[in-house]
């Protein structure tokens, strides 16, 4: 097969401001993008002239959005797709299984916290998260409450882009606010605080009491919001939730998408607490960033209930659930993870973090600054001038993508010293300059 001609850069980018509508972007877009020739490790080459090698590198400090954790161009990751494109790339899940699903099963749950035995395998973390809301629903349907539909949630969470997601992420200056009025109507309580106040532990007790006989579920992501403004709270948190829920008669939740497999330090985040939610979702790093797949897992109880319903089953099934190329490279990514010190490489990069980004503290316009596990947050007291910090951390050689009042990183688990340190001064200088 011929080598397909190679656009030249200018050509490229026309096109691509002509025609490609990019995540949370106008249309035509108003910031040109970058172009990726390729990625190693920690970086990415870049296509800056039209000649496709430049040698122009960065060093990726958001791991493609939280989930490249190994690096990219793995060699094990690579030959696990390899081996798995010379049996299937695909089959259907309906009345069929396959090996790489399975082995994938197995493996999130003996990882995951004790108690959930039931995987439902996604194709993103939105759709993990609408299959979780739809268990919860459906079990107490089967178990004779269909009142019991609502959720609660605390304020400044995202949970994705879909229509169940949207309705428990931040209503009030969230990312999908447009959308009040037409969503689900949600139970939210206020933010969690940083450090454990029973004060809060209190009203988020009565909370759940007070809502018992409308709550399916209570959904939260543990320890850390991502997506929602990058904030930490204490686990203790975790276990009052549980305590509640289990009081009331009210499932648990958590979303894992962005903490699980070892971001924040522990393999999950609910592991800092000790409790075990009913439904947990995973995604993101569950393939090491090579194709997209998630999961959903849920506990036996919670499947036993939708089973004795009056529909037995779960009613859905995507198209390309279970897909077997991307369960195979998943199985890989998580055997490559519990197969080496990863807690060691986790706390490696927070005392980096930590080290390389006290200097921001100091700036002008900076309200905080915080690290946990593998992530470093530089939080500002205004809007972040998106193109201005791109351009000051890619000057520093290293790619970031701030959002609202934020800079921050999550980078690869193999990020070395020297690189960190890179990603670190260039959170500063786009703090600086944003």
């Amino acid at each position: 097969m011929p080598d397909l001609p190679v656009l030249p850069v200018r050509e490229l980018l026309d096109l691509d401001r002509r025609h490609v509508w990019h995540p949370y972007g106008p249309m035509p877009g108003r910031q040109e993008p970058l172009v990726v020739e390729s990625a190693s490790g920690v970086r990415l080459k870049l296509r800056t002239a039209d000649g496709v090698d430049d040698g122009v590198e960065v060093v990726d400090g958001m791991s493609s959005w939280w989930s490249a954790i190994h690096g990219y161009n793995h060699p094990v990751l690579n030959d696990a797709a390899r081996d798995q494109l010379g049996r299937m790339s695909h089959v259907m899940f309906g009345g069929l299984t396959h090996e790489p699903a399975v082995r994938l099963a197995k493996h999130l749950v003996d990882m995951s916290p004790q108690g959930l035995e039931h995987v439902f395998l996604a194709d993103s973390g939105s759709v993990s998260v609408e299959v979780a809301v739809k268990m919860c629903l459906q079990y107490w349907r089967s178990l004779g409450r269909p009142r019991k539909q609502r959720l609660l949630t605390w304020r400044g969470g995202y949970h994705g882009d879909t229509w169940q997601p949207m309705s428990v992420c931040d209503p009030e200056g969230g990312m999908h606010e447009l959308w009040q009025g037409v969503l689900p109507r949600q139970v939210f309580a206020d933010p969690p605080p940083v450090e454990y106040e029973e004060s809060y532990a209190d009203r988020l007790r009565a909370l759940i009491e007070s809502h018992a006989d409308e709550l399916a579920a209570v959904i939260v992501e543990p320890v850390v919001q991502g997506a929602g403004g990058m904030r930490f709270h204490s686990p203790a948190y975790l276990r009052v939730l549980r305590e509640a829920c289990d009081a009331h008669g009210v499932l648990l939740v958590f979303d894992e998408i962005a903490t699980g497999f070892g971001r924040t330090g522990a393999l999950f985040a609910a592991d800092h607490a000790g409790v075990t939610p009913d439904v947990m979702c995973v995604g993101k790093a569950l393939t090491g960033g090579y194709m997209t797949m998630a999961a959903t897992l849920c506990t036996s109880g919670v499947a036993e209930g939708i089973s004795r319903g009056e529909v037995p089953v779960l009613a859905h099934g995507p198209t390309f659930m279970g897909n077997p190329l991307a369960a195979a490279v998943a199985c890989a990514s998580i055997e490559l993870l519990l197969g080496q010190d990863w807690q060691t490489e986790v706390k490696r990069i927070e005392t980096g973090l930590r080290e390389g980004l006290a200097p921001a503290a100091d700036l002008p316009g900076v309200r905080d600054v915080r690290v946990l596990g593998a992530i470093g947050v530089v939080q500002l007291d205004h809007a972040v001038d998106m193109a201005a910090a791109t351009r000051a951390a890619v000057r520093e050689g290293v790619w970031l993508r701030p959002f609202r009042d934020l800079v921050y990183t999550m980078p690869p688990y193999v990020t070395g010293d020297g690189d960190v340190a890179r990603i670190a001064a260039a959170v500063c200088a786009a703090a600086r300059e944003g």
